[in-house]
């Protein structure tokens, strides 16, 4: 059955209700289920008339908005395949894709990627026609369209095009940290698997009612399937265009759930620490004395054990001291919060399941249409990556290399079956590149990506993500990468968090001129050298970051330097940096 089909059954169950959202000069707009439906349609039709047919690909090179997700499913319905790309991409990164994949139309969504886009349509290759999101982007009238007028005369009734669970529904190009993108060829079964063993894991109730806000990129496997996921459940998604204003959406469209990559909890996490340690002493205890009691009743849920009555009244007066103030900053709804994409550290978990908002840590990979494990609601274990959903069976190979298999490991790369025969074994199990190991009750345990081991010149091995999240923990650093391969030992490049650091600034009496100078202040140094030791106490010696560099901006996903997922490309920031790092050790 094509994956499309969940838009009549949805238009039949819940046609008024609200099934999308999105901001239109300033306003938040809503469409119920029986338009969504005739909006998909409409671009299914209008996509066939454009001579658009059965296993043709066509690309989505836009940030999130409404026209990706209906574009999307119009494809999917007509049994095209979507191939999503990158906003942040570059004009060279999107014609790689577009001419790796064979892709006829393209979706635009900015001037930046219809400039892009118009560069690549004038060249020899397979493309033939733009469609622009917004008619607020100025567009060359050569094979070029405005989605609007595109759909305009498309018929509203479609027939959705019959669809096996091996068909092919979409080719994602993995970001990767290494490496040329590789296309993962995931099919309608896949989605359709993945999506029942989820509902079936979690056996959500009244699922309808939820309301989830996408912001992570939709290109990306995680925010994608969890879109698809909620809107085949019955419940509204609001997208969120422009990432930088998720503090007014979180408030605006207050989300029941949501999903996030670690980076936006560690950075809440932080920021309510520093606030609490510069806070006065009674604040202190009336916030220490709150995480105590949330933790203790989030022991006890955790455990399915019940919650005494005095423990009860006691959570809730710290819930109105102090967790309501927090969730009301995230929109005082969310509930249910699914993690993923790196690793995440059980003192982030241990903090957000206190206030009682439970962050689902989950495992996968784009290749496993995302999640292979997750948190159950209750019997979790912190610092884990919880537990195989549906039919995932997982083993642990050789250098303790997790094995996966299921309905949700995908086809195959796109055009690449030496490729794709490299990540199989001999009897079918895909080899994800990642370490891991299972405790005594079945938790799986991530222990570092297996590429990305360190070995230092004294023989001695680093795992650097634990590290990492460890230093991005703290408030100042908004992002660490550690070097120790081959060397005698660790350091690290630091990003600061550069909004703290400039309200530490005239604490310690120095003026605001340029990042690039007060990275280099001595002072600034000794402040930072200061936090690593308090920080790293816990460290072995051998794993301490005895040197670093302050970066004076951030890595840049269109420089290459981090995937769009925030993970940072190490063999692009090594070669990029080299001279700074060699400085850490000669000087």
């Amino acid at each position: 059955m094509n994956f499309a089909e969940f838009l009549n059954t949805n238009a039949e169950k819940f046609s008024i209700k609200p099934a999308i959202g999105f901001k239109k000069k300033d306003v938040w707009k809503e469409i119920h289920w029986l338009d969504f439906r005739r909006m998909v349609f409409k671009t299914a039709n209008a996509l066939k008339e454009a001579g658009i047919s059965a296993n043709d690909r066509v690309a989505i090179y836009s940030d999130n908005s409404a026209e990706w997700i209906t574009f999307d499913l119009a494809i999917l319905a007509l049994g095209a395949v979507t191939v999503p790309i990158y906003s942040t991409n570059n004009g060279s990164q999107a014609e790689y894709i577009i001419n790796n994949s064979e892709a006829k139309i393209i979706l635009v969504g900015n001037q930046e990627q219809y400039d892009a886009a118009f560069e690549i349509l004038n060249k020899e290759n397979t493309l033939q026609q733009i469609v622009v999101s917004k008619k607020a982007i100025w567009i060359k009238k050569d094979r070029s369209i405005y989605f609007e007028d595109f759909i305009k005369k498309a018929e509203e009734h479609f027939d959705i095009v019959q669809k096996e669970d091996d068909d092919l529904a979409t080719i994602i190009y993995t970001s990767g940290t290494t490496g040329v993108p590789k296309g993962v060829m995931l099919t309608h079964g896949n989605f359709h698997n993945a999506i029942r063993a989820h509902f079936g894991f979690f056996k959500f109730k009244n699922f309808e009612n939820e309301t989830s806000l996408a912001f992570l990129p939709l290109t990306h496997v995680f925010e994608r399937s969890w879109t698809l996921l909620a809107l085949y459940g019955g419940a509204k998604v609001y997208f969120l265009e422009n990432t930088k204003l998720i503090a007014h959406a979180l408030t605006e469209v207050k989300p029941t759930m949501m999903c996030a990559v670690p980076r936006f909890y560690q950075k809440i996490y932080a920021g309510v620490n520093e606030m609490v340690q510069n806070g006065s002493e009674s604040k202190k205890k009336i916030f220490n004395w709150a995480i105590n009691v949330g933790t203790q009743v989030s022991e006890l849920k955790r455990l399915e054990k019940p919650v005494p009555f005095s423990l009860g009244f006691k959570n809730n007066i710290a819930d109105l001291l102090v967790f309501n103030k927090i969730k009301k900053k995230m929109g005082g709804k969310l509930w249910f919060m699914p993690c993923g994409g790196a690793s995440v550290s059980p003192e982030v978990t241990k903090f957000f399941d206190a206030m009682g908002i439970h962050m689902t840590v989950g495992y996968g990979l784009t290749e496993t249409t995302a999640t292979l494990t997750a948190f159950p609601f209750t019997k979790y274990e912190h610092g884990s990556a919880g537990i195989p959903l549906g039919d995932t069976q997982i083993k642990i190979g050789e250098n303790d290399e997790i094995l996966a298999k299921g309905s949700g490991v995908m086809k195959g790369y796109y055009k690449l079956p030496k490729e794709t025969a490299e990540v199989f074994t001999e009897d079918g199990w895909f080899k994800t590149g990642d370490a891991g190991k299972f405790d005594e009750n079945g938790n799986l345990y991530i222990t570092d990506r297996i590429k990305d081991l360190m070995k230092t010149a004294n023989g001695k091995y680093i795992t650097p993500q634990p590290i990492e999240n460890l230093l991005s923990n703290n408030n100042f650093i908004n992002q660490a990468m550690i070097v120790a391969e081959d060397k005698p030992f660790v350091t690290a490049l630091i990003i600061p968090n550069f909004e703290a650091l400039k309200e530490q600034l005239p604490k310690m009496n120095i003026p605001f001129t340029n990042w690039q100078e007060i990275v280099d202040s001595e002072k600034v140094k000794e402040f930072y050298r200061e936090k690593l030791e308090e920080i790293q106490k816990a460290l072995s010696g051998f794993e301490k970051v005895k040197k670093f560099v302050l970066m004076p901006a951030e890595f840049e996903i269109n420089t290459g330097e981090i995937t769009p997922t925030l993970k940072v490309k190490r063999n692009v920031v090594m070669q990029k940096y080299a001279a700074l790092i060699d400085k850490m050790y000669t000087s």
